[in-house]
């Protein structure tokens, strides 16, 4: 990734080797046209998938937003060809259990409990369970889910530890998420003058790249 892409990307949580090239074709065009790129995933599934993981500004994406998206990367993808093979191309919100790839991520979600693996030894572990207690510009505070005879039942991270962070499916976060989710398409809605409706869940668009 180029200095000033880098520069433009805020995630904390970001791609490597080929993943990190797509990302770095991609987030201009998503930038474009209004949205921010959460994360990039070629995989082995269905022979080969490119899996682009997108959401608005305000954190929503629906059915509509996939295709948008999936219609702007198509053109960027096919002329800098990043994969040499036929792939699928696969375009999804961040879903409910989402992935916490920025810092304002781990402060929208404070209080809900979470997965995150780091890179380094943090207090002699790498991978953590427990609710966000609280975040800052440096990194995160987590409330241990169980913690082990003689650990404090906290444990501060720093972000450029954190490999990999996601929140766990709860009640309670399907609650809040699905909240958040409709006043977001109510304002999105109410700015754009179109009729409220209730619809709301996880979007995904899939179409096929052959060569």
């Amino acid at each position: 990734m180029t200095a000033a892409a880098s520069e433009a990307d805020d995630r904390i949580i970001r791609e490597s080797g080929i993943d990190a090239r797509i990302a770095l074709i991609i987030q201009p065009v998503l930038k474009a046209i209004g949205f921010r790129l959460v994360r990039v995933q070629l995989t082995g599934q269905n022979g080969l998938t490119l899996q682009i993981m997108a959401e608005r500004e305000d954190g929503t994406m629906t059915v509509e937003d996939c295709e948008e998206v999936s219609r702007a990367v198509s053109p960027a993808l096919d002329v800098e060809d990043p994969i040499e093979k036929a792939y699928h191309l696969e375009v999804s919100s961040p879903g409910i259990d989402r992935p916490l790839v920025r810092k304002s991520d781990f402060a929208a979600w404070t209080g809900h409990l979470i997965k995150l693996e780091t890179s380094v030894l943090v207090g002699d572990r790498k991978r953590f369970k427990g609710k966000i207690a609280e975040s800052d510009a440096d990194g995160v505070l987590i409330e241990r889910d169980k913690a082990a005879y003689g650990e404090a039942p906290t444990v501060r991270v720093p972000y450029d530890a954190i490999a990999e962070a996601r929140l766990v499916l709860t009640d309670d976060l399907i609650r809040e998420a699905l909240s958040k989710d409709n006043r977001a398409r109510k304002e999105a809605k109410k700015r754009r003058g179109e009729p409220e409706d209730d619809a709301s869940g996880d979007a995904t668009e899939e179409n096929e790249h052959e060569l």
